[in-house]
């Protein structure tokens, strides 16, 4: 299985150092953090500045299309946190039912795994938190300038988003970032976690809502076909079944019939959309676990095939996405354009290797 913290065949002796001390802080139960603020740097990069659209504050939740808690959207960044995935140690996760979007994107082995992103709504616990990947930070930019959290990852990485001046990187095994939790009825890997409360303390000044990376609709395309369930075959002990719940009006999330929980607050995890684009890949050239393959790097630029799940309906759709600071539209087959319902949504990343008989639907 995959592990928090990996490293490149030869890392320096300070690397060691650095990480060895991340992990003692992060043993440590502390959220807490109005002094590290200061601690990491928030300069935006002009060419995402001019390629990413400004946000404007209304009274509708800018990544669901919700009204706002309290009839304001609160004045933060987008935060998105890692989440793992793995069917042995991390379910059920925690803090997924509060996240306005959920992304689930292959990893090595093409394990499944999480980033939750947050802005309208908070989660007193969010995990268990896991390391960071290559795709993550290559979705991150169309939320403008947000908050990455996560623990640990292979030095290219840490080291890209380090570059990556218009993102708040923040490890959760850095020493200089204690605001991990480490609980006692799990074990590490699967035992750290976080909350949106710690990780906004860690940016006090920063009060800029993202755009929109949606757009949405009332109503349903006429070429909408009705679905009871859609499957994905995504890899052993990872695929996915989505049930339309019209009691509830949503979709609910299972794993082999077996229902889904979200252990933050023991219900079933849900959402409004589901979105499924089917994206090529590469495997990257670093090994991210002793015995395994690269890193899965899906493409999630350029166009694709995939579909769009809402109102107990699904539609064949095509995804396009000009850059990693653009947000993602959709289009039917007569190149009309394709809106979510307001609410949650769900976005299944399926490689085109996974995707070759790995998508069935239920009428």
């Amino acid at each position: 299985m995959p592990a928090h913290t990996r490293k490149p065949a030869a890392p320096s002796a300070a690397t060691i150092r650095r990480r060895r001390l991340g992990v003692a802080a992060a043993l440590v139960v502390v959220i807490a953090a109005a002094a590290a603020g200061a601690v990491l740097a928030t300069k935006h990069h002009p060419s995402h500045a001019e390629s990413a659209p400004a946000a404007v504050a209304t009274s509708r939740c800018p990544l669901t299309d919700l009204p706002a808690p309290g009839g304001k959207v609160p004045q933060r960044p987008a935060l998105l946190v890692k989440i793992g995935n793995e069917p042995n140690g991390a379910r059920p996760q925690s803090g997924l039912n509060e996240a306005d979007i959920v992304y689930d994107t292959p990893a090595e082995g093409f394990i499944m795994r999480y980033m939750a992103v947050y802005q309208c709504t908070n989660a007193s616990m969010i995990g268990p938190d896991r390391s960071l990947r290559w795709v993550d930070y290559h979705l991150a930019g169309q939320f403008g300038s947000p908050i990455l959290a996560f623990a640990g990852g292979i030095d290219p990485n840490l080291q890209a988003v380090q570059a990556d001046h218009w993102l708040h990187s923040v490890d959760l095994l850095d020493f200089s970032s204690p605001v991990g939790v480490r609980t006692t009825n799990r074990v590490p890997p699967d035992n750290l976690y976080t909350s949106t409360q710690a990780l906004y303390g860690l940016f006090p000044k920063d009060h800029t809502p993202p755009a929109p990376v949606f757009t949405y609709t009332s109503s349903l395309p006429k070429s909408a076909k009705p679905l009871s369930a859609a499957a994905l075959n995504f890899s052993a002990g990872t695929d996915v079944v989505w049930h339309w719940n019209a009691a509830g009006k949503d979709w609910l999330h299972t794993y082999a019939n077996s229902p889904d929980v979200d252990a933050l607050t023991n219900q079933p995890v849900s959402t409004t959309n589901v979105v499924v684009e089917i994206v090529n890949y590469r495997l990257g050239p670093y090994i991210e676990s002793p015995g395994g393959s690269g890193d899965v790097e899906s493409q999630t630029t350029g166009s694709g095939q995939g579909y769009v799940l809402r109102d107990g309906h699904y539609l064949p759709v095509t995804w396009h996405r000009a850059s990693d600071s653009a947000a993602t539209t959709f289009t039917d087959a007569a190149g009309n354009p394709v809106g979510l319902a307001p609410g949650r949504t769900w976005v299944e990343l399926m490689t085109t290797a996974q995707a070759k008989g790995g998508i069935s639907f239920t009428p």
